[in-house]
Order: C-alpha cells, then structure tokens, then sequence
C-alpha cells in the first residue's frame, strides 16, 4: 500500500476507480482493509474513485504518543483528502468513521460535499459509556481477554442474533473473530475517545447533503441513536436496514451497497451545484 504524509504522521491508504471521489472511513480497531471486501468493488464500478486508509497508530509509523483526540483523527483525514485532492467529496464513514465524518463536514465543510453515517450515534448513553469505560478499565489494568472469549463477545455486540440460526455461518464468524489480533494499542487509545460527548446541537450546523444508515439488530449504535442524528442534521434522510448488527456493511453488504448507490445517485445534482459555489468562491 501506499503511504502519505499527513500532519506528521504516515498513513497507509489505497486509491481506485475514477470518477466522483468516496474517502470511506472505517471503525475503530479496523484497518480500510474490510471496505475492499464489498463497498469499494461495487463503487468502482458505479463509476466513482474510492480512497480507503489506516488511521494513524496502525500504519507504517506504529502507535504514537498516548493522548490521542478526535481532532488529531479529523485533521489526519482533511490532511488525505487535501494531499490526494479529493475534495470535495463524499465521505462515508461507520461506527467511530462516521463520527469522525460529521466532524470533518463541520471543520472542514469545504472538504465534504455529501455525508453517509452508518452505525453512528451522537451521544453516548448509559450503556454506551458503561461499556466504553468497561473496556478502558480492562485496558488499565492490563488484562487482554482470551481469543475465544474475545471471539464470542464480538458476536454477541456486532452481529445481528437473527444470523445465530444458521450454526455454520456463526461458526465461521466465530473462528474469524478468534484469529484477530488482540486490540493494540492504536485500537486501545481509540477506545479512549468514549464516551463521546453530546454532539447533535454541533450537527445542526451540518450542511452537506447527509443520509444515515443503521442496523436493525445494532446494540452498539441502536437505530433510535442514528434517528437522533438524521433529526439533528438538516434534511438528512434515514434508513434501517434489517437483519443485521453493528457489522452491517459486512453481514447485509448488498443492501448497504444498494443504499449508499442510491443516495450518491439521488445526491448528484446537490454535490454538483455545492462544488460549483465553492470553486466560484475560491
């Protein structure tokens, strides 16, 4: 893969197709890797240039100093798209991806011009921060969990329980989650970025055209926490997509394929006439 220099660090990214420009943001712990398995093979050939990468700490550079914010994570992204050119673009982020997404179209609207948010949220709840410190006191602490343990809690908060029927697809899942590398310390400094503040009155401030997408089975980002955020963003649409969790992009990829082609196609005369106003700007 390609490597970038981007507010000084390098990130390990990849770029394909041609056409209108998707930056795809992946989730915490993950590399842009998993987007390659379904999202980028079906928006390349739609007609569009998608650009996935490594967020810091799991590149060329290995983890950097403790502190991590999401404002290093936002200007790492503008960095990418301002060095490849990208901008404006669509950028489609999931989980932490998608709130880095909305934070970009904030700080850099100049950068984005059409968001989708898959598996997002806005506020952390009860829940959400029970867990996100759970995980950072286990971190504390130095434990790491045994990786059929770690294998079986993935399942159970990221997968939808209505694919537990079929006992062959479960267990391939299973042993996929059991041979993943334990968190590092890139993922581990991620998982300190929750619990995450309220943001939905920042999002009314969104202008880029916006479509939110959630997972009916997300216990991780319920589809309640992604209707609160298309009800924030002005004039964002909303969909749930059924029979999935957290990993939608993954478990249901045809419809999640089906919905991000329909919105970038819906979204086309909105992005043109937004890039127009800004280069007439310039």
């Amino acid at each position: 893969m390609p490597v970038i220099a981007v507010n000084g660090v390098r990130l390990a990214y990849q770029d394909l197709g041609h056409g209108p420009p998707v930056l795809l943001v992946m989730g915490a712990g993950a590399t842009g890797s998993a987007w390659h398995l379904h999202q980028v093979p079906a928006l390349v050939a739609a007609g569009h240039r998608v650009v996935t990468f490594d967020y810091r700490g799991f590149g060329p550079d290995g983890p950097g100093a403790p502190g991590l914010t999401v404002d290093d994570l936002v200007a790492d992204i503008a960095g990418l798209v301002t060095r490849l050119d990208l901008g404006p673009c669509t950028v489609v982020g999931t989980s932490l991806g998608a709130r880095l997404a909305a934070e970009l179209a904030l700080a850099r609207p100049d950068l984005v011009d059409a968001l989708v948010l898959m598996a997002t949220r806005g506020r952390s709840d009860p829940l959400h921060t029970a867990l996100s410190l759970a995980e950072q006191e286990l971190d504390d602490r130095g434990i790491e969990l045994p990786p059929r343990y770690r294998a079986v809690v993935k399942a159970l908060t990221e997968l939808s329980p209505r694919g537990f029927a079929d006992e062959q697809a479960l267990t391939d899942w299973l042993e996929v989650f059991e041979l993943a590398p334990p968190p590092g310390r890139a993922a581990r400094d991620q998982r300190r970025l929750y619990p995450m503040p309220d943001r939905l009155d920042a999002y009314r401030r969104i202008d880029a055209p916006c479509h939110v997408i959630a997972f009916a089975d997300d216990v991780m980002a319920p589809p309640a926490a992604g209707r609160e955020v298309a009800a924030a963003v002005p004039g964002a649409g909303f969909e749930v997509i059924e029979g999935c969790g957290h990993l939608g992009y993954l478990e249901r990829p045809d419809a999640v394929n089906r919905a991000l082609l329909e919105f970038l196609w819906a979204s086309a005369p909105a992005r043109t006439d937004r890039s127009l106003k800004k280069e007439n700007r310039r």
